[in-house]
C-alpha cells in the first residue's frame, strides 16, 4: 500500500470559496503551485513556477514618502523610486517604486517589510490541517452537487499533497474534482482515482507537434491518461479552450471529437472555454510579458459552430 506523511505540506496561490466555475456546483478551488506546461494563453502565470516569484501590485503603494521600506531592505538595489504621479485618491502627488527584474533574485525580502501589500510572494505554503479547516468552513454551503476542487497550476506535481487532499475530503464525504493538464504519470492517476468523482481535464490541442509549440509539452502523455481514466471507471469533464490562430479550427475540434466520442460514458460533459485575455495584468505583477496581446476572442458564432459540432457527435457539450 502507498504510504503518505501525515504532517504534508503544499504549496498554493490561493484557495478560493464559492467558487462556481471548477466543477458541479459550489465549490472550494485549491490551487497548487507548479506546472509543466507553458500555455501561450495560461490566465495564471503565477502558477507556472513551484518557487515563489516577486508580485507587484502598483494600486496597493502608498509611495516612498510615506514608506520606502522596501528600498532600504532589497539587497540588490532591485527596487528604486519612479517619476512622482498624480494621486488618484485627491491632488497630491505620490512616488512609487519600480521593480528591476535583472537584478531581482526573488528573495522576498521586500515582502516583509511592506505595509501595504503591494509587493508579496506568489504564493504560500500550508499544512494539509489547513486546507482541510478551510474547506471545511465553506461546507455549508456545497449543497448536493458541490464540493472541493484541486487545481494549479498542476496538482499533480504535488502529487502527495493533491492525494492527501483528496483522500481526506472523500474521507469526509465530500466531492472531489482534480483539474488537470493530464501531463503527469499514469499510475499516479491510477493511484488517486477511488478518492476523485471527477476529473476536468483539459484537451488544448490534437496535433502533438502544435502541442509543443503551443503548451511546451507533446500531447502523448495527456491522451494516454484519458483513456487510462476512462478505461479505469472514472469520470471526464474535458474542457478546450479555444484560442483563435492557435487550437481554434475545424480540424482541431473534430479530432477532439473523434477521440472524446472514443472515452464513451466517461465524458460527463464537453466544456467550450472561449479565450480571453482577463489575466494579463498578472503577467505584468511578475514581471512578465503577455504573448498573445494580438489575439482576440472567439466570435459568438464561431463558438457556436464548434458547439454544433460536438453535438452533432452526440457528445454532451456546452459553452462555459
Amino acid at each position: 500500500m502507498w504510504l503518505m506523511s501525515e504532517n504534508i505540506k503544499g504549496r498554493v496561490y490561493d484557495i478560493q470559496g464559492y467558487s462556481v466555475h471548477d466543477g458541479p456546483g459550489i465549490r472550494t478551488t485549491v490551487f497548487l503551485m507548479g506546472c509543466p506546461l507553458t500555455c501561450l494563453w495560461c490566465h495564471s502565470p503565477e502558477s507556472q513556477n513551484y518557487d515563489f516569484q516577486l508580485s507587484w501590485f502598483d494600486m496597493r503603494c502608498i509611495g516612498t514618502v510615506k514608506c520606502g521600506l522596501c528600498i532600504n531592505v532589497c539587497p540588490n538595489s532591485a527596487l528604486y523610486e519612479r517619476e512622482p504621479e498624480k494621486s488618484l485618491i485627491d491632488n497630491s502627488t505620490i512616488t512609487k517604486i519600480n521593480i528591476d527584474r535583472s537584478k531581482c533574485d526573488n528573495c522576498l525580502a521586500c515582502t516583509k517589510v511592506c505595509p501595504a501589500n503591494a509587493l508579496v510572494p506568489s504564493g504560500y505554503d500550508i499544512s494539509l490541517e489547513d486546507v482541510f479547516k478551510r474547506i471545511i468552513k465553506d461546507k455549508k454551503y456545497y449543497g448536493k452537487d458541490g464540493g472541493v476542487t484541486i487545481s494549479g497550476g498542476e496538482p499533480m506535481e504535488q502529487f502527495e499533497f493533491t492525494y492527501a487532499i483528496a483522500k481526506r475530503c472523500k474521507e469526509s464525504n465530500l466531492t472531489v474534482c482534480v483539474d488537470t493538464t493530464g501531463f503527469a504519470p499514469g499510475e499516479n492517476y491510477e493511484k488517486i482515482l477511488p478518492y476523485v468523482d471527477l476529473f476536468l481535464f483539459d484537451l488544448k490541442h490534437m496535433d502533438p507537434k502544435r502541442s509543443r509549440n503551443f503548451v511546451g509539452v507533446d500531447n502523448e502523455l495527456i491522451l494516454e491518461n484519458a483513456k487510462l481514466i476512462a478505461k479505469n471507471g472514472g469520470k471526464l469533464q474535458i474542457r478546450i479552450p479555444t484560442i483563435p490562430k492557435l487550437n481554434a479550427s475545424m480540424e482541431n475540434m473534430m479530432k477532439t471529437a473523434d477521440f472524446c466520442k472514443d472515452l464513451g460514458d466517461a465524458v460527463t460533459m464537453i466544456q467550450l472555454l472561449p479565450y480571453h485575455n482577463m489575466g494579463t495584468t498578472k503577467y505584468l505583477r511578475i514581471g512578465l510579458n503577455y504573448k498573445l496581446v494580438n489575439v482576440d476572442p472567439p466570435s459568438d458564432e464561431e463558438m457556436q459552430s464548434y458547439l454544433d459540432l460536438m453535438l452533432s457527435y452526440d457528445l454532451p457539450a456546452q459553452i462555459h
